[in-house]
């Protein structure tokens, strides 16, 4: 019962962040992609693909990872070493963030951000809007940017399971440097142990 109430707690939290992160992102992007040419737009089209494809990596890393390696570099004291562990005892929640919030966000923007950019080519060639020709530049166009998202997250999956430790061991580093430098605290480093030693000193 425990564990289902946590999924419940765990889904309603992560469908909040999704909602408040997709508007965000499209506003961004509607801003960013407003009075450009479709050659920019066709650019910031193909940088939200590799964003996907990016975190999509990040993510199934996450769940390749072994714990084991992580332990033997926070007894080296090495920075980030502590944040990796954290990652990989967090594996489903943090692989639920990058694959799918940020993957599927990168998804729906990326198609917004091809049919605007089809928009711009079909204008500035004269097309109309119930030409064939846009209807031809959209299929090409939508194409090839599923064809690069499917392609790159296949690369980024074979990626993601060799090299695992060393993806989750950078982006551990980059976590400490967030909470040392910036103070963002995305996890706590506190373990068990410190937690009952807690207790027993109070006691």
């Amino acid at each position: 019962m425990k564990v289902i109430l946590k999924s419940i707690h765990w889904s309603l939290g992560i469908a909040v962040i999704t909602l408040v992160l997709a508007a965000i992102f499209s506003v961004i992007s509607t801003f960013i992609l407003s009075g450009v040419t479709w050659a920019i737009g066709m650019g910031i089209v193909f940088i939200i693909v590799f964003l996907g494809v990016f975190f999509d990596t990040i993510g199934v890393a996450a769940t390749a990872a072994n714990e084991k390696p992580f332990h033997a570099m926070a007894s080296d004291r090495l920075q980030g070493a502590k944040h990796a562990v954290l990652i990989t005892r967090n594996a489903d929640k943090f692989a639920n963030f990058c694959n799918d919030v940020i993957g599927d966000i990168s998804g729906i923007i990326s198609g917004t951000a091809s049919a605007y950019v089809v928009l711009q080519l079909s204008l500035q060639l004269g097309y109309s809007d119930t030409s064939y020709q846009q209807f031809a530049i959209s299929i090409l166009f939508t194409s090839v940017v599923a064809a690069l998202t499917v392609g790159g997250k296949a690369v980024g999956k074979t990626f993601a399971i060799h090299y695992s430790t060393a993806i989750i061991y950078q982006v551990g580093r980059l976590l400490y440097i967030l909470e040392v430098r910036l103070k963002i605290k995305v996890f706590s480093v506190s373990n068990g142990k410190t937690k009952k030693k807690d207790k027993l000193t109070r006691k």
